[in-house]
């Protein structure tokens, strides 16, 4: 059987099974079809209770989470940006560098400092807009190249 992007992919997750192997032309046999798909479904990386433990980060060197905690809620503090402006701007980064942690932590305190969803919503679309243009642009580089090359 062809090695394709996906057939590499699946190749870690649970019941994956390599059905050509056994002389089958099916990549995925039915019987462990049903276990892939719970598996792929049911297993992630990230659990929201982690979010809770993000201070254990500190345990082995607490002087260099003591700096990074103090400067972290220095800049979220009031100054020139409110801490409501400061959290929309957090939750759209949140979304950009796609962190789950950092976007449940920044939805509930862009609504605890008072963003409505419609403030929120817009924030995202924003980070979004950044994001795709920001891929967009990356299109000239690949020109460049063609043009290099000779295409």
């Amino acid at each position: 059987m062809q090695n394709t992007p996906l057939k590499g992919a699946l190749r870690g997750l649970r019941g994956y099974t390599d059905a050509s192997k056994a002389g089958d032309n099916r990549w995925l046999t039915p019987k462990h079809t049903a276990t892939f798909f719970e598996g792929a479904m049911s297993e992630h990386y990230y659990h929201a209770h982690d979010l809770s433990r993000f201070a254990e980060i500190g345990e082995q060197r607490p002087e260099l989470a003591t700096k990074f905690f103090d400067w972290y809620n220095a800049v979220f503090a009031d100054g020139a940006l409110s801490e409501r402006e400061k959290s929309l701007i957090a939750l759209a980064v949140a979304h950009a560098v796609q962190c789950p942690y950092c976007i449940d932590a920044y939805a509930q305190t862009s609504l605890e400092k008072g963003a409505d969803l419609d403030q929120m919503t817009e924030a995202v679309h924003v980070a979004a807009a950044i994001r795709g243009g920001a891929s967009l642009v990356h299109g000239v580089q690949m020109r460049n190249v063609a043009k290099k090359v000779g295409m």
